[in-house]
């Protein structure tokens, strides 16, 4: 299960309250108030962790509770305060506010952390009102209430590549010959029902981190097929990559998918056109015929042109050296 959207309501810990209490002891007649403070209640903090890759831990709690502040206790001992309670997240998580869609917050560095509600400030013991002139106050404060927000968390992968293909291109296939990650590969369409997030390590250790999402069909940016709920895991991608079926096993235009790829991911979001890209062909071991129509009408660059089987790993070392160029020299770009 992928989960990278949820709504859940925060509660931190109330403040414990304080008392009343007076001391009674042998050979100190007056005695006087004893009555300790109450401690703080917990806050609730989001951080981010990349570590975690969705937000499934969330997918089955509606409300999430801080931990209570203590009650003060007798002979002015101070309750304990409530610990925070830290909540974490993949890195590229945005928070909303659930009612009105505001973003409160966007994480996207690793260790970013931000104070969702503050713990209640605990209540004063009857020492706390000790004066001069009161000398035996019999007066105590409650706890006051944590704050309570309700909020959307919404996961936006983060990646170095993001793929973008029709079902049936091969992303999943390309996938597990670049990267060391099992998916899930079938010759029907929607095999990838989830974002796939994975890396390619190089020789001096660097890493590049791939995005693979679920085949896009057109009107995808008005939620037709899996739509919106993936689209939106290529746009923090710095690189794309379009993987083009240049075999026509499918009965289509291969530059026609080309070009519907790109009014749908301009029509879910502008910017994203003005990335870098490439262009992968697949199984060219079985479209020959087609890469010739299809390098007469690209109008970008040749350079950005690769003919590639991924099944039958043709043509991949240029590919992932100029992909990896590409990547690192635009780096992780958020907009």
């Amino acid at each position: 299960m992928f989960t990278d959207q949820v709504k859940v309501k925060l509660i931190a810990g109330k403040g414990g309250d304080g008392i009343i209490s007076w001391r009674r002891e042998k050979y100190i007649p007056k005695g006087g108030p004893y009555g300790g403070n109450g401690g703080a209640g917990g806050s609730i903090i989001v951080q981010c962790d990349p570590q975690i890759y969705s937000l499934d831990a969330f997918c089955n709690q509606r409300q999430i509770y801080a931990e209570k502040g203590q009650n003060g206790e007798s002979n002015n001992r101070h309750g304990r305060n409530g610990k925070d309670l830290i909540l974490k997240v993949p890195c590229g998580t945005l928070i909303r506010d659930s009612e009105s869609g505001t973003l409160l917050y966007d994480l996207t560095e690793p260790g970013e952390s931000f104070t969702l509600c503050s713990g209640g400030k605990g209540g004063k013991g009857n020492t706390f009102f000790k004066t001069s002139t009161n000398r035996a106050p019999a007066k105590c404060t409650p706890g006051k209430p944590g704050e309570t927000c309700a909020v959307e968390f919404e996961l936006k992968l983060i990646a170095d590549v993001g793929f973008l293909g029709f079902p049936n291109a091969g992303k999943s296939t390309l996938l597990s010959k670049l990267a060391a990650i099992e998916v899930k590969i079938g010759a029907y369409p929607f095999t990838t029902l989830k974002p796939n997030l994975s890396f390619i390590e190089f020789d001096d250790f660097s890493r590049i981190y791939l995005a693979d999402i679920p085949g896009i069909i057109p009107d995808a940016h008005a939620n037709r097929g899996l739509g919106l709920s993936f689209l939106k895991h290529v746009e923090r991608s710095s690189t794309l990559i379009y993987l083009i079926d240049i075999s026509g096993e499918e009965e289509r235009d291969p530059y026609e998918d080309f070009l519907c790829l790109r009014r749908e991911a301009e029509a879910y979001s502008p910017a994203i056109l003005k990335k870098p890209f490439l262009v992968a062909l697949n199984k060219i071991d079985k479209g020959e015929e087609n890469l010739a129509a299809f390098k007469k009408r690209y109008p970008f660059p040749k350079e950005t042109l690769f003919e590639i089987s991924a099944l039958q790993e043709k043509g991949l070392e240029p590919f992932i050296e100029t992909m990896r160029s590409l990547a690192q020299q635009n780096g992780k770009k958020y907009s």
